[in-house]
């Protein structure tokens, strides 16, 4: 099996890992999980992130194909549309590609944000919709998609090579997986995700997470094995039951406080990392709800 080449980029402010992937043989790349700055005190965004990246793919003379997002992520915004523009300029024409239940997700956030009645619920805001089994070439190195729904319903798995970048279905070893209080979240799928897909693979299959949280303050890691974590993933085993999973994870879902970056995030990803189109000053507004905090008296 071939092996693709792998760059690791993290983002410390969110914990979030970009990825460079690439055909070695003929410079044929992607990038997972593009960042975008943001600092949510000013509300201002910038772009040391892409850049660091940009210089990256312009020093390794990487021909750049694909932007692809696991999922519409709650804990950073999408870089994706940056990154785009700036490759176009240098005369590539990458697409931004997510699995096709972002429908599913869009539906879901439009209600919650009111957003206009125009917004599109179809998932074309992206330029290719993934579906599980699809494949895609990079270079001469084949990426298979994988669903692996239970965080969203839209999160997939991409298989290329020997390596699988897992987005939140798996993060390392010793931080566990996903969590699935999210709209259209559920235990009972990341579980079959997981146990049921995932780890029918090669134990030595390459593993690259999303995130990557330290635990216990240890040093930032990105990759492991389906075998380590077959063995030891301290959320859910290979010898973990279905029973045991979703009793844990329901419990310490119901525990965990909302991601920090949860509101801007994602509406700014389920329209594929676009900002609002500015108002009458030129200026974009993000749409924040507000509601009574659950057990508190209206």
């Amino acid at each position: 099996m071939k092996r693709p080449e792998v760059l690791d980029f993290f983002h410390q402010d969110t914990s979030t890992i970009t990825y460079l992937v690439w055909d070695p043989e003929t410079s044929d790349a992607m990038i997972i999980d593009p960042v975008m700055d943001y600092d949510s005190a000013s509300s201002t965004y910038f772009y040391n992130s892409v850049e660091t990246v940009m210089a990256e793919i312009k020093d390794l003379g990487l021909e750049i194909q694909y932007i692809l997002e696991t999922h519409a992520h709650a804990d950073h915004l999408s870089g994706s549309q940056e990154f785009k523009r700036r490759l176009v300029a240098l005369g590539m024409t990458p697409k931004i590609v997510i699995g096709a239940e972002i429908s599913e997700v869009q539906k879901t956030f439009k209600k919650i944000y009111n957003l206009a009645e125009s917004f599109p619920t179809d998932g074309s805001q992206f330029d290719h919709l993934m579906v599980e089994g699809d494949e895609l070439l990079i270079g001469s190195i084949k990426l298979r998609t994988i669903h692996t729904p239970g965080h969203t319903p839209a999160c997939y798995s991409y298989y290329i090579g020997d390596a699988l970048f897992t987005g939140d279905a798996l993060f390392m070893p010793d931080y566990g997986v996903g969590r699935c209080d999210f709209p259209g979240g559920s235990a009972e799928l990341l579980y079959e995700s997981v146990h049921g897909k995932l780890y029918k693979l090669p134990d030595e299959t390459r593993t690259y997470t999303a995130h990557d949280y330290q635990p216990g303050g240890r040093e930032y890691k990105c990759e492991s094995t389906l075998g380590e974590h077959k063995k030891s993933n301290v959320h859910l085993k290979e010898a973990t039951t279905k029973e045991e999973f979703v009793k844990f994870r329901t419990e310490r879902d119901a525990k965990l406080s909302a991601p920090k970056l949860l509101l801007p995030s994602i509406e700014v990803n389920v329209d594929g990392g676009r900002f609002p189109v500015p108002e009458n000053n030129g200026v974009s507004y993000l749409k924040i709800p507000i509601t009574p905090k659950q057990g508190s008296r209206k």
